[in-house]
């Protein structure tokens, strides 16, 4: 816009021009139209009458009026009725004078003079063609009037030119309006008038727009350098922080530095610093759990080895069936341990993704609490306890696997006698659930790390004898988290832990 609106003004100065001049020959129409009527009678046109009417104009006129007989001899003459001019000035110079300095101090300022000299050679450039120049005055004076708007006029016709004179910048406009005397042309009235004015009005005009065009240009450098400070410098910082994120095997080697700024490029600078951070984060993630899958591998793999090892050597039917049952027991084992690992990456992928319904956990719980009591040791009760209607969104299996590892990781830990409470209520605007039993609680240092995978805390004495992988709780995590919950773990005072999952409630 700022390059643009200013070229459209100078564009318009030639609308302008054309505008104004069509002005100027509409008023001399009309003068001669009326002077034209005003001495048109029957015979040829009395040169003393035309003298008198141009003489009660008292020279209050914009162009300057002769009247022409039949032949084309001035007959009357505007111009030569009022005060003598100095010697050698014509009419240009005349109207120059009432002027005043404003055309000629338009042009000699100097950023006229800068403007006029990139024009000058815009039209050397493209090759645009120099108006021609054609002497027209002054007319001899012992001759008649042969220009074309006279003979037009003398015919009967409407004549019209514009002839440019030399030593002037200005045009000068000729109208003839025949003279009639019934059906007769007698005359003609020949209007001229210069367009110094007009061209007055367009050095000023075009100064104007050379100011805003200047003006314009020193804004859009201005907005350029703004812009390089504030927006193009920071997106190459961005960009140069981009290439530098991985290295030449792709390895991320650093991350985003964020951004102290307000406005959207300091929003984006700090989006990419959280999400190279994440990244930092996930890919630590996955070597701590390539880490740790190859650590759970390596101890069952060790066992089954050593087993294997054993067989050759043992030639006794029982030592060769216990080292059988060792290598069944840890196959069983890491068969199990896969399946874990199988389903954590799967809930990485596709927890946040997957189909969610309505899901009325108070309906959900009964099933899975039966269920949970056909499998519990002897002497472990499960007492479950609802509050009303609790809608959450998600899968239904997804949520039947969190409640089914919370009551496994309970059982597990649970000495007989003693009881598992279930626990469903309203929290605000979430469902609250807990599995609390009576087994021998959690340390405080590990009340987080029972959340992290693979990590598995039994003090001796305590379980129920089968292989953990660690995994169980981690999942509920992953899913709970997923659905936009959150997980908390406690022990109690009076003994025992207790799991409090929150989920949202749904619309």
């Amino acid at each position: 816009m700022l390059v643009f609106l200013p070229a459209a003004g100078v564009l318009y100065l030639d609308v302008y021009e054309r505008q104004e001049l069509s002005a100027l020959e509409t008023s001399m129409v009309q003068q001669g139209r009326i002077m034209a009527a005003a001495i048109g009678e029957e015979g040829p046109i009395d040169p003393a009458r035309a003298t008198r009417i141009l003489q009660r104009l008292e020279r209050r006129l914009n162009a300057r009026l002769r009247v022409l007989d039949r032949q084309g001899w001035v007959i009357a003459d505007s111009s030569q009725l009022g005060p003598r001019l100095p010697a050698g000035l014509t009419e240009a110079t005349e109207e120059a004078a009432r002027l005043g300095d404003s055309v000629s101090g338009s042009r000699t300022s100097p950023l006229y003079r800068l403007g006029s000299a990139l024009y000058t050679l815009y039209r050397r450039a493209v090759g645009a063609p120099e108006a021609p120049l054609l002497a027209v005055e002054p007319f001899p004076a012992d001759q008649p009037l042969t220009i074309p708007p006279v003979a037009a006029a003398l015919a009967g016709k409407y004549g019209a030119s514009a002839l440019i004179s030399p030593g002037q910048r200005s045009v000068t406009l000729y109208s003839a309006i025949p003279v009639r005397s019934g059906r007769e042309v007698v005359g003609a009235v020949l209007v001229s008038g210069t367009t110094l004015r007009i061209l007055g009005d367009l050095y000023q005009v075009r100064l104007a727009v050379f100011q805003v065009v200047l003006a314009s240009l020193l804004v859009a450098v201005l907005l350029t350098l703004v812009a390089s400070i504030t927006i193009v410098r920071p997106l190459q910082r961005l960009r140069g922080e981009a290439l530098a994120l991985f290295d030449g095997r792709g390895r991320l080697r650093g991350t985003f530095g964020g951004s102290g700024r307000a406005d959207e490029i300091g929003d984006l600078a700090r989006a990419l610093e959280d999400l190279s951070r994440r990244l930092v984060e996930h890919l630590a993630f996955v070597e701590a759990f390539a880490g740790d899958v190859s650590h759970e591998l390596k101890n069952p793999l060790a066992s089954i080895r050593n087993a294997a090892e054993m067989l050759e050597e043992v030639e006794e039917p029982d030592q060769r069936r216990e080292l059988l049952d060792i290598v069944q027991r840890e196959v069983a084992r890491l068969e199990h341990l896969l399946k874990e690992v199988r389903e954590m990456a799967r809930l990485d992928a596709q927890v946040e993704g997957e189909d969610r319904a309505t899901v009325q956990l108070e309906s959900l719980l009964p099933p899975l609490v039966e269920g949970a009591r056909r499998r519990a040791p002897r002497g472990v009760a499960i007492e479950l306890e609802l509050d009303g209607a609790l809608p959450v969104n998600g899968s239904p299996d997804r949520l039947a696997q969190v409640v089914e590892n919370l009551l496994d990781n309970a059982l597990s830990f649970s000495p007989a006698p003693s009881a598992v409470t279930v626990r469903l209520a309203r929290a605000g605007n979430r469902a609250l659930l807990s599995v609390r039993d009576r087994g021998p609680g959690i340390p405080p240092q590990h009340l987080e790390r029972v959340w992290a995978r693979f990590f598995s805390y039994r003090p001796p004495g305590t379980g129920d004898g089968r292989p953990h992988t660690g995994l169980g709780l981690a999942i509920v995590k992953a899913i709970v988290e997923g659905y936009g919950g959150t997980v908390a773990a406690a022990s109690p005072a009076e003994g025992g832990a207790c799991f409090e999952v929150t989920l949202p409630l749904a619309a």
